[in-house]
């Protein structure tokens, strides 16, 4: 989700669905990149037929432990994914289709970034190895509430930015990069033979007075030379 008005957070966490365009713990997501030496990879698992109603939250990369444990690196700005009892759904890495797979606790592995989970069944370090490279979603319907100028990711992108003062199309919201603030990357159409470019604009609100999700458009009021 996004809020305009603090510190951002991750992406993707795309709870990405999930992903909110801010996150709830930018601190985290800084010390998660810097322990991985990399920014988190952008895309999750191509989606198939079988998976058109569920967002992912997460990624499992690695056993924990010889007890079952799980690591997970999250795409989601939403703790309670990982922390809270409850069905998750799976999607192994050969496979197409996602299973339920209940979640018992977790917890978050300061310093990492990452939180480390633990699945029914799973006992011991083998049958977690085994999930390794899984990427772990809830029911598109399952959105926690957000607060007041908060978005869910998924629900920016796609949407057209409008030059308030012009009303002149500047590109459509492809993704969010989430730095100090959150940075709505916008590609812009083609002009002649030119490939189209991208625009990255700080979500805050004096560049983004204006995010109406039933009209599906963005106005903003750039700075000079920001759209230039």
């Amino acid at each position: 989700m996004s809020d305009r008005n603090s510190e951002v957070k991750p992406t993707a966490a795309v709870d990405s669905t999930r992903k909110r365009a801010k996150t709830r713990s930018k601190k985290a997501e800084v010390k998660r990149q810097k322990a991985e030496g990399k920014h988190p990879t952008p895309h999750t698992p191509h989606p198939t037929p079988h998976t058109p109603h569920f967002l992912p939250i997460g990624k499992i990369v690695a056993a924990q432990g010889m007890k079952g444990e799980v690591r997970v690196y999250p795409e989601s700005d939403f703790p309670e994914r990982f922390l809270a009892p409850g069905t998750r759904w799976l999607l192994r890495s050969h496979s197409t289709q996602p299973e339920p797979i209940e979640l018992i606790r977790g917890r978050y592995l300061d310093g990492k970034g990452l939180y480390v989970v633990q699945f029914a069944g799973v006992t011991d370090r083998t049958q977690a190895e085994a999930l390794r490279d899984g990427q772990l979603f809830v029911p598109e319907g399952d959105r926690p509430p957000l607060e007041e100028g908060e978005f869910h990711i998924l629900d920016l992108i796609g949407l057209e930015v409008f030059d308030q003062a012009t009303q002149v199309v500047v590109g459509t919201v492809v993704s969010i990069v989430q730095a100090g603030n959150d940075l709505l990357e916008v590609q812009r159409g083609q002009t002649g033979a030119k490939k189209a470019q991208t625009l990255l604009i700080p979500f805050v609100d004096a560049i983004v007075p204006v995010v109406d999700l039933q009209q599906r458009r963005i106005e903003i009021t750039p700075p000079s030379g920001l759209i230039e």
